[in-house]
């Protein structure tokens, strides 16, 4: 499995490549830097098929249509997110990339349409947990 965080310094906030490295594709999380995404998963040889977003906020979906053009992936966010998306989720849904498997765990406060991603022993949570505060 390739798991990369990727610091997104402009908005404070990070972006991550989680990926397939035998079948060759990967998810992109809250990509506000796209050209960066992009970059990093070509180095790792990796395909883009999934843009997933934790919540609606631009400060993490702002790259989401620049990352689609460059790669044709599906853009996935909660059903109840207000954000453009090809791929509706909620509590409980897994999006398959590659062998792995990513469980959607909804989980509103910041925002109504917050969902944390779990992929192995890794938790994703956006904006549900601050650092620092």
């Amino acid at each position: 499995m390739i798991f990369e965080q990727i610091p997104i310094i402009s908005m404070q906030n990070f972006a991550y490549l989680i990926g397939d490295k035998d079948k060759g594709v990967c998810a992109a999380v809250d990509p506000s830097d796209p050209e960066e995404v992009y970059r990093i998963a070509n180095g790792h040889l990796l395909r883009i098929i999934y843009i997933i977003n934790t919540h609606g906020h631009g400060d993490h979906t702002s790259g989401n249509e620049t990352l689609k053009e460059l790669t044709g992936a599906k853009i996935v966010a909660h059903e109840s997110s207000r954000i453009g998306k090809d791929i509706e989720v909620d509590d409980g849904a897994v999006v398959e990339v590659g062998d792995l498997k990513i469980k959607v765990i909804h989980t509103p406060g910041h925002t109504p349409d917050g969902i944390c991603l779990l992929v192995g022993n890794k938790l994703l949570t956006g904006d549900t947990l601050f650092i620092g505060e």
